[in-house]
């Protein structure tokens, strides 16, 4: 399905999914699994249309119930109405028609969860979500929509700037829509856009990458931030192109690029403007920048600065409350590449003397190319604590490892098959300082 189709949906409404108690849509009635039409007159296509109508203070809902039609009055009590509306039905995202060279679900095996080859390119999840989408797809329809509803930030897979390149790195799909005039009219429309280039060796980088980013610099501060990543590589590339990882000396030839480049966007648009991904750091065995030189982490999700607002965030609560005592040991899971990292906090804060141990685990179901723990399967992380001596009483998962709305992981295992198959405890965190701490004063 095309962003233009996904426009011309039927408003046949939205579900609701839950509604808090105490709040404006509970006081009015609403329910879970009622289906709302429309909102003061206007039909409803999706959330974001359920968002763009529910602005007022007085809000007439036409709600469909058990087959019956019903009018609900919600009177709103500021900026949270209490309600949540189910995600959208995979048959109505508007998926991708591109085949990159470096698309990451292109290098799935076979025989996993469909849900997992759905590729989205729809500007109405990269609004909601922060998804990244290509544009190459996005027509008139769209474009208006997201103009009119000030859809904004958007996050835009760019990768070059170049448009034969561009073309080259997206399949070479039918649709050949330049990028700088999308990106120029949503700019010119007040829409902020945070863009990003997966890097791939011989492809998009050198003298391309250092064009993308002076081409995209003078559209800042519409284009708020680039950020550049590294391309991901599972061991599952068969009859793909050819691509390589990046190396820790190209790593450290980038760095010192960007610092450049950062310097002189810092003095002329009064922001670093690009930024780096966490990766190519630890790849290069390079100092991470200071918080301040993340300008607030606006794309923190991407992977940029994730290391450091962790490791920042937990010098503070360890400021704030002393290391808790471990009673009978705990072994913490993460991915190979923030293994050594989570083992020297640990270490300083003295908490590996009181039991606590990192597993980083190895990535053998997608190669080893793969580090980070939102990409660990359940089978590598039991294998792999399976063969240590002693877990400890707990383990805990970072909750990446199981974002799943089932608490699944990639290979459909579950936190409760490791706790059986390892006769331990499992308990799934999420990964900030303080839900970790915590975690640990109560192991």
């Amino acid at each position: 399905m095309s962003a233009d189709a996904a426009c011309a949906e039927p408003r046949n409404g939205v579900v609701v999914a839950r509604v808090r108690p105490r709040t404006a849509a509970a006081a009015a009635g609403l329910a879970r699994g009622d289906r709302v039409l429309a909102i003061n007159g206007h039909g409803l296509r999706d959330a974001i249309d359920f968002q763009f109508h529910a602005g007022d203070e007085a809000l007439e809902l036409r709600v469909e119930r058990d087959g019956s039609a019903l009018t609900l009055v919600l009177a709103r009590r500021g900026a949270d109405l209490g309600v949540e509306l189910e995600p959208p039905r995979a048959d109505a995202i508007a998926t991708c028609t591109n085949k990159c060279v470096f698309c990451f679900i292109h290098q799935l095996p076979k025989g996993m969860r469909r849900s997992l080859y759905v590729k989205d390119d729809d500007f109405r999840l990269s609004f909601l979500h922060g998804n990244y989408i290509t544009l190459t797809d996005l027509g008139e329809a769209a474009l208006e929509r997201i103009v009119e509803q000030r859809l904004s930030p958007l996050y835009v897979s760019v990768h070059a700037t170049d448009p034969e390149l561009r073309h080259r790195l997206l399949g070479r799909p039918r649709v050949s829509a330049p990028i700088l005039p999308r990106l120029e009219r949503l700019a010119k429309a007040g829409i902020r856009i945070h863009a990003q280039v997966v890097l791939c060796p011989g492809w998009n980088d050198g003298p391309h990458l250092e064009r993308t980013v002076a081409d995209l610099a003078p559209l800042h501060p519409q284009v708020a931030t680039t950020a550049i990543v590294p391309v991901g590589l599972t061991r599952h590339r068969e009859r793909l192109p050819a691509l390589r990882s990046l190396t820790p000396a190209e790593a450290r030839t980038l760095i010192a690029a960007v610092e450049g480049w950062q310097h002189r966007w810092l003095r002329e648009l009064g922001s670093r403007f690009v930024f780096l991904a966490d990766e190519i750091y630890l790849l290069a065995a390079e100092p991470l920048p200071p918080a301040r030189a993340y300008e607030g982490f606006p794309v923190v999700e991407d992977g940029v600065g994730l290391v450091r607002r962790f490791e920042d965030g937990f010098a503070r609560a360890l400021v704030r409350r002393p290391p808790p005592a471990v009673r009978d040991g705990v072994t913490l899971v993460t991915g190979e590449m923030f293994g050594r990292r989570l083992g020297a906090l640990l270490s300083g804060a003295g908490l590996d003397r009181a039991g606590v141990r990192v597993a980083a685990v190895p990535n053998d179901f997608f190669g080893r190319a793969i580090g980070v723990a939102g990409l660990l399967t359940g089978q590598d992380v039991r294998r792999h604590l399976a063969a240590l001596p002693d877990l400890g009483r707990t383990v805990l998962l970072p909750a990446v490892t199981v974002r799943d709305a089932d608490g699944i992981f990639l290979d459909d295992l579950t936190p409760a098959d490791l706790a059986r198959d390892l006769g331990v405890a499992v308990r799934v965190v999420e990964p900030s300082p303080t839900a970790l701490l915590s975690a640990l004063g109560r192991a």
